[in-house]
């Protein structure tokens, strides 16, 4: 098992920036997928971006392409998104999340921390 804890949520105007962290910790995870996805009121969870622990291969959903940046700090045993011009539609709980078995079969789940961007 891994135990994730985002933190770094809160509120920001359309086109501001807000960084997210998720502490990863527990059993080994270096051979891990490492993922963010997102959930707003009424909709069915998103995924938003993946990155693999090891190589830092990253994968982006088209929606956030270009404005959000995955990163893990391996000292720091954090995975982190960097948000950029956020827009309303970028309001959401969202949700580290690790995936053992390196085919995106994501297992594990934080318990969320909720990001809202105002017009």
């Amino acid at each position: 098992q891994v135990q994730l804890v985002e933190s770094g949520g809160g509120l920001v105007q359309a086109g501001g920036s807000l960084r997210l962290s998720c502490a990863v910790s527990g059993y080994t995870f270096s051979s891990y997928i490492m993922g963010w996805f997102r959930q707003a009121p009424g909709k069915g969870r998103e995924f938003v971006a993946g990155i693999s622990w090891r190589s830092a291969n990253t994968n982006y959903a088209d929606s956030v392409k270009g404005r959000f940046i995955i990163s893990r700090d391996i000292a720091k045993s954090t995975l982190d998104l960097q948000m950029n011009s956020l827009k309303p539609e970028d309001t959401a709980v969202y949700y580290c999340a690790a995936d053992p078995t390196g085919a995106t079969r994501y297992h594990y789940w934080g318990q969320g921390t909720q990001v809202t961007v105002s017009s």
